[in-house]
């Protein structure tokens, strides 16, 4: 059984809800995580009829909950957008960018088949040093807080499995298999490298 947490990303579009709900609960779990969005802005709601609030990655969490509050403080907050970025504000300052971190992770969990095409996209544009494998695996999950906080145990219990494995590569594909039959959800994934 490995001695030290595993090293977990958590990505999704946008680094505010599904990502940082699996952020939260891992990190509550003892694993040593970081979230991230993949796209090229954070889009938020913008309410009926109206398109999307966007803000640079560079933007803080208190910066779009201010923003949002002076808004439209009402809709935001039945929508629960300020609730979840408060929370976030708990976990950590700002949104990030996968495709800007460095770091090298034990597993990869995306949350969106567009999030799993941009990150196994910017994994195989990367320069390989180490030729560490990595596995990057698809957890689908809709973006509402009541998927988010699914799909969050659902990733949790997968982590909790692996870091559970004397070889955690080779025992990826029974516990996708028995997270397929608990579910009914597939789980897309690959392995790239650093």
């Amino acid at each position: 059984m490995p001695s030290s947490p595993l090293r977990v990303a958590v990505v999704c579009v946008s680094n505010v809800n599904r990502s940082m709900e699996a952020h939260h609960i891992l990190s509550k779990n003892g694993f040593h995580v970081r979230s991230f969005g993949a796209g090229s802005h954070v889009r938020l709601p913008g309410g009926a009829h109206k398109p999307p609030v966007l803000y640079n990655f560079s933007t803080s969490y208190k910066k779009m909950h201010s923003d949002l509050s002076s808004k439209d403080q009402k809709r935001y907050k039945r929508n629960g957008v300020l609730h979840i970025l408060k929370r976030n504000e708990r976990i950590k300052p700002g949104p990030e960018r996968f495709q800007e971190c460095p770091d090298a992770f034990d597993f990869i969990f995306t949350c969106g088949q567009r999030a799993y095409n941009w990150v196994v996209a910017d994994l195989c544009t990367r320069d390989q040093e180490t030729w560490q494998p990595v596995p990057v695996i698809n957890v689908d999950i809709d973006d509402t807080l009541e998927a988010a906080s699914l799909g969050a145990s659902i990733i949790c219990e997968l982590c909790q499995g692996l870091q559970q494995a004397d070889d955690m590569q080779s025992h990826l594909a029974e516990l996708l298999q028995a997270a397929k039959e608990k579910t009914g959800r597939s789980f897309l994934h690959t392995v790239c490298f650093y």
